[in-house]
């Protein structure tokens, strides 16, 4: 039983994993063709990326080229920050969930600014000096009142667009 075993070094990486790692590329060039230019200008990268990417936009028709071209967009996307690439693409991706967890946080604001009151109410003014406090009391005021009448949240609506454009 005597039989070489062969030990791979710790940094060869082996055919296979090259492979996935060019397959990943492809698909990240993929997202980034797919883009518009608003969207592409929030991409870090290199002038060389974006040209390609320029190319494969005047390809889009042409089924093979657009693959070779795509594959090229993969080995220029070796020579960049791919995680950088990613983030950007995952923000992208992922605007209308921010958007939604943002006005959830705004939400709970405004409920707590309405349950908590004065004590409330400064804590934001110091976050955001820009917010008016005697706007700030006469709309949580109102909600309270609207509250315990038991009428529309009126006020409620009001305060949260009063602080929507300062608070996201």
């Amino acid at each position: 039983m005597n039989k070489k075993v062969e030990q791979v070094a710790e940094d060869e990486i082996s055919k296979s994993q090259i492979k996935r790692d060019a397959e990943v590329l492809k698909l990240i060039g993929r997202q980034l063709v797919d883009l518009n230019n608003k969207q592409l200008a929030k991409i870090p990268g290199s002038e060389s990326l974006f040209h390609a990417i320029s190319v494969a936009h005047k390809i889009i028709g042409k089924h093979e080229a657009l693959r070779r071209q795509i594959q090229y967009i993969g080995k220029v996307l070796r020579n960049e920050d791919v995680d950088a690439i990613s983030a950007a693409l995952d923000k992208l991706n992922n605007k209308h969930q921010q958007l939604t967890h943002a006005s959830q946080k705004l939400e709970l604001l405004r409920d707590e600014l309405i349950e908590q009151g004065d004590p409330k109410i400064n804590e934001l003014l110091e976050q955001f000096p820009q917010l008016e406090r005697q706007k700030l009391r006469q709309l949580v005021r109102q909600a309270n009142k609207e509250k315990k009448q038991e009428k529309p949240a009126k006020a409620a609506k009001e305060l949260f667009t009063y602080l929507k454009p300062v608070c996201l």
